[in-house]
């Protein structure tokens, strides 16, 4: 692909909403497509909002400037949930992120529109970011594989924050070979396609007693028919972990948001100022607390985890959603049961999409903590498997 057919798709996707802005860069090398959360010299950041001046970003984040030095072409802004801050990717300030698959129903979010973008070729990868699923929930709606890496793989800094501590940059691509060629652009690393290249020839995996439930028939049939056979293994709390990613995220978006919802509350999205505010509302010692149960957790999942290449899950309870129908807080558990708990964790997760005749599905592959390029390999050999 070269910059001249990635604009051409963009434009007769314009429908889909997946970008917010589209530049004028010429390319050799893969084309990439930047969540508008990071700051791409020349381009306006908005962060899916209408608060920040409309003043193009003099430099780019550092992670741009990686994928540059890479060879990467910049092609455009992605479209998100306002502010990375929730799940559907309906955003009221740039249009609705629409599902390519069936564009009554919603891409998810809140990377949705790199999730469009990755789904529909409009670029070779897509870079995106992760606090509490956002990446691999897109993916999963969209049938694209999504990569978070282990928390702090990529630089953030040039990256508006959601929550300082859970925030993961990481890449959607039409493969694992491609997730990983995206992480290792944004990085410099240059163990990662390797790994992604080299499946495993016995790979140990398992699924989480207990944590599987509520599935609607299209995810339950695909899961069954994949996770069928696996063993279960003693796990920690689902619920435990999910409610700590919740108040650690919503505390510290709150406190970085605090000052702009009191001036101008009116610039904002019902459901994202709703969630904001609350945010605000988590005392100090509860969110101390919540950081405190973070660390033991880390600790307990890890230990869980001893003896196995990775656990999977189903990274959503629903497909798509019907946007006419939805309640943002009537699927938002549904949406993000399975993947809160290893945005609590910080690490790493790779969501492939499994075989199905309708709607997207997607299942997670969860490595161990700063293991990625094993994990990557693991998830290989998972995607082999799937395309037998």
């Amino acid at each position: 692909m070269n910059a001249a057919q990635a604009r051409a798709a963009i434009a007769a996707g314009r429908h889909l909403n997946a970008f917010i802005a589209v530049s004028s860069e010429e390319g050799e090398g893969p084309i990439v497509a930047v969540k508008d959360l990071v700051d791409v010299r020349g381009l306006v950041t908005t962060g899916g909002g209408a608060i920040l001046p409309a003043v193009p970003a003099a430099v780019d984040a550092p992670l741009v400037t990686r994928i540059r030095s890479a060879g990467g072409t910049v092609i455009g802004k992605t479209n998100l949930h306002e502010w990375a801050m929730g799940v559907t990717g309906d955003n009221p300030h740039h249009g609705p992120a629409l599902n390519p698959h069936d564009t009554t129903r919603l891409a998810g979010g809140s990377s949705g529109g790199s999730a469009i973008a990755v789904a529909t070729g409009m670029c070779d990868w897509a870079v995106g970011t992760d606090t509490g699923g956002s990446i691999r929930i897109p993916a999963s709606l969209c049938g694209v594989v999504g990569y978070k890496p282990t928390v702090g793989t990529v630089d953030t800094t040039g990256v508006l924050p959601t929550s300082r501590t859970l925030d993961s940059v990481g890449s959607l691509a039409p493969d694992v070979v491609s997730a990983a060629r995206g992480v290792e652009m944004m990085t410099g690393r240059s163990d990662l396609v390797a790994a992604a290249t080299s499946a495993k020839a016995d790979v140990r995996l398992a699924v989480p007693d207990g944590w599987v439930e509520g599935l609607d028939d299209e995810t339950a049939a695909a899961w069954d028919r994949y996770a069928r056979g696996l063993p279960l293994i003693p796990f920690p709390s689902r619920a435990d972990l999910g409610l700590a990613n919740m108040k650690i995220s919503l505390a510290e978006a709150g406190a970085f948001h605090r000052a702009w919802i009191a001036d101008s509350p009116a610039l904002y999205g019902a459901d994202v100022l709703e969630r904001l505010r609350m945010g605000v509302d988590i005392p100090a010692w509860e969110y101390i607390g919540a950081l405190e149960q973070r660390s033991r957790m880390m600790a307990a999942v890890a230990e869980a985890m001893e003896g196995w290449d990775a656990v999977v899950l189903p990274a959503t309870a629903i497909v798509a959603p019907e946007r006419a129908a939805v309640k943002v807080d009537a699927v938002r558990d549904a949406l993000t049961r399975f993947t809160r708990p290893f945005a609590t964790t910080g690490q790493p997760v790779v969501t492939i999409p499994l075989p199905v005749d309708g709607l997207p599905v997607g299942v997670q592959v969860v490595g161990r903590m700063g293991e990625d390029a094993d994990l990557l390999s693991v998830a290989r050999t998972v995607e082999l498997g799937l395309s037998r």
